[in-house]
């Protein structure tokens, strides 16, 4: 029998073993750099995230990691999801669906305007899949991501302030600091 619930801090091992065997089927394995101690500060102690497994007779074959956005066009918040992963052996069996309408039934219930993922270019099998539950590609858009040096450089408060005089990207003044 199939039933959805959130984890629990004591299953940190299992949600990790699931993002390294995701990470591993979209040929990723390689980056993953979460730890225990990194995703129990973030999942359970800042609670940036939920994480729901799907299991069957008890036991999770596949889990779900979302977390809440905002849309400035909707004026409300939606449902982004980091990560959907079933088990090979467990595919077929509409867990991925179950997971899917479970943190859509979420959305719907708390107002949110959109629950929003990305997929590979390349996973075919996945694209179908979301096509066939009725969600759409959002051609047009691409997704942009800084992390690492990169990142840095963009945090460095010192390398990011604009001083009186100073052009934006628009190459607008600035008529003061900030």
């Amino acid at each position: 029998m199939m039933s959805i619930r959130e984890a629990r801090r004591d299953e940190l091992p299992k949600i990790l073993e699931f993002i390294v065997e995701l990470a591993r089927y979209e040929n990723l394995g390689q980056q993953v750099v979460a730890s225990l101690e990194s995703m129990d500060r973030w999942l359970f102690v800042e609670k940036k995230a939920i994480v729901l497994f799907c299991c069957e007779d008890g036991i999770p074959v596949g889990f779900a990691l979302y977390f809440y956005n905002y849309s400035t066009w909707e004026g409300c918040c939606g449902l982004y999801i980091e990560d959907l992963y079933i088990k090979r052996q467990f595919r077929g069996k509409g867990y991925g669906k179950a997971l899917i309408g479970h943190i859509s039934t979420i959305a719907v219930e708390e107002g949110c305007a959109r629950v929003e993922w990305v997929c590979l270019d390349w996973n075919k099998m996945s694209i179908d899949f979301y096509k066939g539950l009725g969600a759409v590609p959002m051609d047009g858009w691409s997704t942009y991501r800084l992390s690492g040096k990169a990142l840095s450089i963009m945090g460095s408060k010192k390398k990011n302030k604009l001083h009186k005089g100073d052009k934006d990207q628009q190459g607008e003044l600035c008529s003061s600091d900030r």
